[in-house]
């Protein structure tokens, strides 16, 4: 049977996984198309196989661990090929070997014609695969998931929370805007509406639901499908409304909700950037699949990678039910901003483009930041005797001044109140919004954590659900933590510009302290654990920006414009640039729009515009290259004074009118900024160097100079140097079990 070229024509992953004796033109090279072949799951895995010239496609044989499956595969139309879904696999390692019919063996076995082979490394479709032993406590929540028609996923079958999986199908009335489930799979409902697809096919709009779970987690795809008139979907046969084009959709939070399996996807359902979930009518109507799991979900589970190798199973298999899209770009907000750049910088051909909002480089941005401000306001609140004045503490924190409609602290208390996600021990009193050990309710407190009462119980922190990442403390199973801020300066900026006294930023950075293992304050500054900030780096867990975000387009819009309350501060974007300007050179791949609101549906058409063109562009120019030369007309840089007026403008980090955007969106810093540390906030432990008078506005007395030496024996932050054990991603790390880019196994620590 021929198979349509243009629906196995883009490679799943990115770069060919290739396979060959010795890599001979004249030799089969075999390809897996739904993922690396040292990272299959569950049993299955659709390979390509080219075959050379001089051999006919019906001479070919292949056989699987010396079991012939020749006949699973298919000639495709218009190229030397054969493709075909390869199942059985057991796990750990399987052969595929290919040859031609007309080879004869030789000493070793082989053949001595042409010939091929590759390893297949299979791994349970619960995984893990690469992101380390299973977290434990997982809360099982299929019994809770709601499907289309009502019901639910249903009770776990296992411990791994399996469930069996489950069709369902919906579809939009006439004049409708909400889907209602399909009554028959037989016959049409007389309201059925029509849809025409970006390919021009008009199909009914009718979308097959697949719920399963994978890697723990429960996996959903949508996709246009009408059962009533066309065959069940195969990776040869995709429905005919798909236009080959596929999105993952990312969640938002990360405050809570650790240890479970997670009872809902994500979303980007935010009030006037688009409302954006697997059931998005516009999407889905114009043959978009979407796919996604509650491990990619942040509110369920913030460990990127772990929700990495959820999302790259959940593409693996959805490539090996409907077929090889030509491309796979994510989008997301908030959570979902992250979620789509850290797995697209770690895992690098895993999509070919990210629209991202409200965003965030990573949780830990978040979280640091937060733990500085939490000094701060530990400081103000209880341990300052030196007066300073509200104005001065937003000068120090970095953070908008007055012009907050909410009591003006909070423009910057709400960002401290963030650390609460590093904070394992429940009920904490502390400053006016501070919640720690945020806990979903799913969680029995029978297994929480507590120093008193449960000392070996769950720890609700992103240190403690990825350490499998950061690595555990022998001494009590604690996540190793990174953060450290030893010579840090805090309010430097502050005193350079006149805002506080000498005697104010002495005594600040002789008390501003840190924090043990459990989140209580101590005098002394903190140590970060070297191995903790290599790995989280490596795996990804700290955005680097110089993998694949390096060569694939990343669209950037404001989303929630709000730099008065609410943590989605504009530095957060810019901080993300200038990764990917450190790491690459230059940021000519990644586009900004500011406003508020962006007008969605002009950026989504923009960002697929571009990814288009890239994806159209058949040259031999690394992609990289095509990423930004494809760049249409109206993807640059700007923001929008209204919904309707774009002011085209190179977006800059600045509170100063210097530029039409920033005198319209003016952007504020965070407290390492404001003690001399880059905007890109991506040097987690700094390089020390010995104190210099120059490096200061005013004169300090010999007192004060000696006090300032207590206060830093070993020196202060040298922030024109990179940081201690600053290092780039891992591409395709792992954690175990897969020793393929082992970056580190908790197990052998």
């Amino acid at each position: 049977m021929l198979i349509a070229a243009m629906v196995l024509g883009s490679l799943a992953f990115g770069p060919a996984a290739l396979a060959g004796d010795g890599h001979d033109r004249h030799d089969f090279r075999i390809e897996t198309l739904s993922t690396k072949p040292y990272l299959v799951s569950g049993g299955d895995v659709l390979v390509r196989i080219h075959v050379p010239e001089n051999v006919s496609l019906h001479e070919t044989t292949v056989t699987l661990n010396r079991n012939d499956i020749t006949s699973v595969f298919r000639t495709d139309a218009g190229a030397h090929t054969l493709t075909g879904l390869v199942t059985g696999l057991r796990l750990g390692d399987n052969e595929l070997e290919v040859s031609a019919k007309n080879g004869h063996g030789g000493r070793d076995g082989r053949r001595d014609g042409p010939s091929g082979r590759i390893t297949l490394t299979n791994y349970p479709i619960t995984g893990p695969i690469r992101s380390g032993p299973h977290q434990e406590p997982f809360i099982c929540q299929t019994q809770e998931f709601a499907l289309p028609d009502g019901t639910t996923l249903g009770p776990a079958t296992d411990a791994n929370c399996s469930a069996p999986t489950k069709i369902n199908y919906v579809y939009m009335p006439v004049g409708g805007t909400a889907f209602k489930p399909l009554p028959s799979l037989t016959s049409l409902p007389p309201d059925v509406s029509t849809t025409t697809t970006t390919t021009g096919q008009t199909v009914n709009f009718i979308v097959r639901v697949e719920t399963s779970t994978i890697d723990r987690g429960i996996y959903q795809s949508t996709i246009l499908h009408d059962p009533t008139s066309e065959a069940a979907p195969a990776w040869y046969a995709p429905p005919k409304g798909w236009n080959h084009r596929l999105i993952a959709i990312e969640g938002f939070g990360c405050p809570g909700g650790w240890y479970i399996q997670g009872n809902a996807e994500g979303s980007l359902a935010i009030p006037g950037i688009g409302d954006f979930d697997l059931f998005s009518a516009a999407r889905l109507g114009e043959g978009y699949a979407l796919f996604s799991n509650t491990l990619q979900h942040p509110s369920n589970n913030c460990n990127a990678v772990l929700s990495g190798e959820a999302a790259q199973m959940g593409k693996e298999h959805f490539i090996e039910t409907y077929g090889v899209p030509l491309y796979t770009v994510s989008q997301g907000c908030s959570g979902g901003s992250y979620g789509s750049n850290q797995l697209a910088d770690a895992l690098p051909g895993l999509y070919q483009g990210t629209l991202v909002a409200c965003t965030f480089p990573d949780p830990l941005g978040i979280a640091f930041s937060g733990s500085d401000g939490h000094l701060l306001t530990h400081y103000f609140t209880v341990t300052n005797s030196t007066g300073f004045t509200l104005a001065q503490q937003i000068a120090v924190s970095g953070y908008k001044t007055s012009s907050s409609p909410l009591p003006p602290q909070e423009a910057w208390y709400d960002a401290a109140n963030q650390s609460g996600r590093v904070d394992p021990v429940p009920g904490r009193v502390d400053v006016a919004g501070y919640a720690s050990a945020v806990w979903s309710p799913d969680v029995p407190v029978s297994l929480r954590y507590d120093p008193v009462t449960n000392p070996t119980g769950a720890r609700p922190t992103v240190f403690d659900t990825a350490h499998n990442v950061y690595g555990v403390n022998p001494a009590n199973g604690f996540g190793l933590r990174p953060f450290d801020n030893v010579g840090v300066q805090y309010g430097l900026q502050a005193l350079n510009a006149g805002t506080i006294s000498k005697a104010q930023f002495l005594d600040l950075n002789a008390n501003v302290g840190g924090y043990d293992q459990d989140f209580n304050y101590v005098p002394n500054r903190v140590v970060g654990n070297l191995g903790a900030i290599t790995r989280a780096q490596k795996g990804g867990l700290q955005l680097y920006g110089g993998g694949g975000l390096a060569s694939i387009p990343v669209f950037d819009i404001s989303g929630i414009y709000d730099d008065d309350a609410g943590y989605h501060y504009q530095w957060y974007h810019f901080a993300t640039r200038q990764r990917m300007l450190e790491a690459n050179g230059d940021t000519r791949n990644h586009v900004m729009w500011r406003g508020n609101p962006v007008p969605f549906d002009t950026a989504f058409s923009t960002f697929i515009e571009w990814v288009e063109a890239v994806a159209a562009d058949t040259s031999d120019a690394p992609q990289r290259e095509k990423v930004i030369r494809d760049k249409p007309a109206a993807a640059v840089d700007g923001c929008w004074s209204s919904a309707t007026q774009f002011i085209a403008e190179t977006q800059t980090f600045s509170r100063l009118p210097d530029s039409q955007c920033n005198t319209l969106f003016p952007s504020f810093a965070f407290p390492r900024y404001i003690a001399g540390g880059p905007i890109a906030a991506n040097i987690i432990k700094c390089q020390l160097k010995a104190l210099d008078v120059s490096d200061y506005t005013v004169t300090f007395t010999s007192t004060e100079w000696a006090q300032l030496q207590t206060i830093f024996p070993n020196g202060v932050c040298d922030w024109s140097r990179r940081g201690v054990h600053q290092t780039s991603v891992v591409p395709w790390a792992s954690f175990g079990p897969s020793r393929v880019n082992l970056v580190f196994d908790v197990n052998s620590e």
